[in-house]
């Protein structure tokens, strides 16, 4: 079986049940802090907290007394995203972002922290084998000693140099303002003029460092470009040899020009050249062609008097002038003589030969428009024959051109890339005697005149803080592993189980419970009148009384909340089921022999040895006689027979019951019972010894109804239980008497 706390499974929590502890923890408590808890602790370990805190402020004191005084100074510099270009395009540093400053100034930072700007400083100063520095430092100085092997003077001025500076970057701080681009350098060492020394010596060589990283971009540039402007040269040279070779066996000539002011080639084809003038003079032969065809076709079936260009010869016209003189000379004749006559027959033979020659001059000229057209379609084909058999080279040329233009773009890209790497290597030529910083330093270090350690009054501080610090821990840690029950509040966190009763210590018990208006006796009645208003369902029936250990007050608890319960009318039964150590017969006169052992034997009945006590309505079952077998006895039958017999004939059972420790006597009575109150010292009492019997009576599914806190000195109790004294038991007996 699983054990469960029994503040997990206790029945007796029931809705409206509320634990005063509790209570008191919401009500002190702020921001989940129980003050009142504080001050309790506080007030338990006054004495070792303050010792712990005089300890630590007398070591801060005595440290701060011998500790050798420093001096810390500090030096400015300026570093801006990119320094202003001194000529056009000469700063080789990227501009960095706005988003990237805070980065880059985290960067500058880290470069000046270095261990190689350390080395630089340590040359710079000639530090590497001074002894002052060492002894600024509070260091001392490498010998060959301390090296392993066998080491030289080489090795060992290589080792001081290296140590140095660890020492340099031990003793400084770098460290810019939030939204600046101002770092501070500050050195701390035991010589305040070595302090401004070694700190404006950062500052400078953190400067110069930014020159020489530029200067070694440049000089790496500008060795990259030489390189690459070789390979351009080579590839340029190349590119225009194969160039030249190709227009050679293509037959291609290379010419330069203008083109919108800027320098152009191209290459000239003798074939497109020839076949352009070609077809130029193809073209006008066709218009001259067709000229000549068009005049041909218009005079071909004319008469020679009909033809235009007969008409306009001056010889046609000086005979046709002839001939008409004639024609008239003729018709003159003929009208005074006959046909036959010898003027008429001369005027017409000259009219005959006159039109004859006429006839033969415009055949002449009719025969050359016609060969004229022959010449001009003569022309034209052969033209035509020519520019086809061009136009098949033309094509071949083209082809040869498609390589050419590749060729040519392989040409110009080269030059394009090696005019751009010339003029890029003449800028940085330019700019390489001329870099600009971005850094600055603003302000110089200053010899300081107060050491800024140590600080008394902060070392002070600092050790009233790590006392208070180490109190506190020591405080929570030892009360995590208190398991004492001190207090009323105990019980309750420690627990989780409702406070009953809280019995205040006396040390003459016998007298305060014959005062009936003592503090004890008001306690116990406190106790009874918790179980029956406090508990779901009131006073139990039967009710064991218990504890985990002996001698604190259980069985004296059970005598007087059974006569306190008898006092109300009530018929009560006080059973003493110790039968280990049985006290309730050495509380009554002529008790009897007989008890509880006897009923559990099978030797009397209950009647037989049940007895009065001195107190009305209270009757007493005592445990005699001893038996070597107690548990035995109880784990019989006649234990639960027992029970409901008492249930019959009593308001209320109050069973005396032993302490848990490692028996099983209470366990097996619980099981019988309504409900098991348990009692706890709080002088001393340990936590896991409870725990431990809680969680047995858990095993047997008891019903725990609370706990009863005896033994309680107020007076030296924490909290509000000291500072009320807890007096309110007592309240007007002290008037009144």
């Amino acid at each position: 079986m699983a054990t469960v706390h029994p503040a997990e499974e206790s029945q007796w929590e029931g809705e409206g049940h509320t634990r005063q502890g509790t209570a008191v923890v919401e009500e002190n408590g702020i921001l989940g802090i129980d003050l009142q808890r504080v001050v309790v602790l506080i007030r338990r370990n006054i004495v070792v907290i303050g010792a712990i805190v005089v300890g630590c402020l007398i070591l801060g004191i005595i440290a701060t007394l011998l500790r050798s005084p420093l001096y810390t100074t500090n030096s400015s510099v300026l570093v801006e995203d990119s320094a202003a270009p001194i000529i056009q395009n000469s700063d080789l540093q990227p501009v960095n972002s706005a988003s990237d400053t805070e980065r880059f100034i985290q960067t500058q930072i880290e470069v000046i922290s270095s261990r190689q700007l350390a080395l630089q400083v340590v040359d710079r100063l000639k530090l590497a084998d001074n002894e002052g520095l060492y002894e600024n430092v509070g260091a001392g100085m490498p010998q060959l000693d301390d090296l392993p092997g066998r080491p030289d003077k080489k090795a060992l001025s290589k080792h001081r140099r290296e140590a140095a500076a660890t020492l340099l970057s031990k003793s400084l701080v770098v460290m810019s303002p939030a939204d600046t681009r101002v770092i501070n350098i500050s050195f701390t060492s035991r010589s305040p003029a070595f302090s401004a020394e070694v700190a404006d010596a950062f500052a400078e060589a953190f400067m110069q460092s930014g020159l020489d990283r530029k200067f070694q971009s440049s000089a790496y540039a500008r060795t990259f470009l030489r390189d690459q402007l070789q390979d351009a040269r080579v590839r340029l040279q190349q590119s225009e040899q194969d160039l030249n070779r190709y227009a050679s066996a293509a037959g291609l000539i290379r010419q330069s020009g203008v083109v919108d002011g800027n320098a152009s080639e191209s290459a000239l084809s003798i074939t497109n050249e020839t076949l352009v003038q070609l077809n130029t003079a193809l073209a006008t032969a066709t218009v001259e062609r067709i000229a000549a065809q068009n005049r041909w076709e218009s005079i071909a079936n004319e008469k020679i008097t009909n033809i235009p260009e007969v008409l306009g010869n001056t010889t046609v016209a000086q005979l046709l002038r002839d001939s008409a003189s004639l024609e008239a000379q003729l018709a003159q004749e003929r009208a005074k003589h006959l046909e036959d006559y010898p003027s008429v027959q001369a005027l017409s033979a000259q009219v005959r030969e006159l039109n004859g020659r006429i006839q033969a001059v415009g055949n002449s000229i009719k025969r050359s428009v016609g060969l004229n057209f022959e010449v001009a379609k003569q022309k034209e084909d052969t033209l035509k024959a020519q520019v086809a058999e061009l136009q098949g080279a033309a094509i071949h040329e083209q082809d040869r051109g498609v390589q050419y233009q590749l060729l040519k773009r392989v040409a110009d890209t080269n030059r394009a890339t090696y005019d751009a790497l010339l003029q890029r290597y003449n800028e940085l030529s330019v700019s390489a005697g001329s870099l600009s910083n971005n850094i600055s330093i603003i302000d110089r270090a200053k010899i300081p005149t107060q050491p800024s350690s140590p600080n008394l009054p902060l070392n002070i501080l600092v050790s009233l803080l790590a006392g208070l610090g180490i109190a506190a821990i020591y405080v929570i840690v030892r009360d995590y592993f208190d398991d004492t029950i001190r207090s009323p509040d105990d019980v309750e966190a420690k627990f989780g189980l409702p406070l009953l009763g809280l019995i205040p210590r006396e040390a003459d018990i016998d007298n305060a419970m014959s005062n009936s208006r003592s503090s004890l006796v008001e306690s116990y009645r406190s106790l009874v009148t918790n179980m029956m208003y406090s508990l779901p369902g009131g006073l139990p029936q039967v009710l064991a009384v218990t504890s985990a250990t002996e001698s604190v007050g259980k069985s004296t608890t059970c005598q007087v909340v059974a006569s306190d319960i008898a006092s109300l009318g009530k018929r009560v039964l006080l059973i003493d089921a110790d039968l280990r150590r049985p006290t309730a017969h050495k509380r009554i006169i002529d008790a009897n022999e007989q008890g509880l052992t006897a009923i559990l034997a099978n030797v009397a009945s209950f009647d037989q040895v049940v007895q009065r006590s001195g107190v009305e309505h209270l009757d007493v079952l005592t445990a005699l006689p001893m038996n070597q077998q107690p548990s035995q006895l109880l784990a019989g039958p006649r234990l639960h027979l027992l029970m409901e017999e008492v249930r019959a004939k009593y308001d209320c059972v109050i069973v005396d019951c032993p302490p848990m420790l490692g028996l099983s006597d209470s366990a097996m009575i619980a099981n019988h019972v309504d409900a098991v109150l348990m009692v706890v010292s709080s002088d001393g009492f340990r936590r896991g010894a409870v725990k431990g019997a809680l969680r047995r009576l858990n095993l047997v599914r008891a019903k725990v109804a609370g706990m009863v806190l005896t033994k309680f000195d107020p007076q030296s109790a924490d909290g509000e239980y000291a500072y009320y004294g807890y007096q309110y038991y007592s309240y007007g007996s002290h008037s009144e008497s």
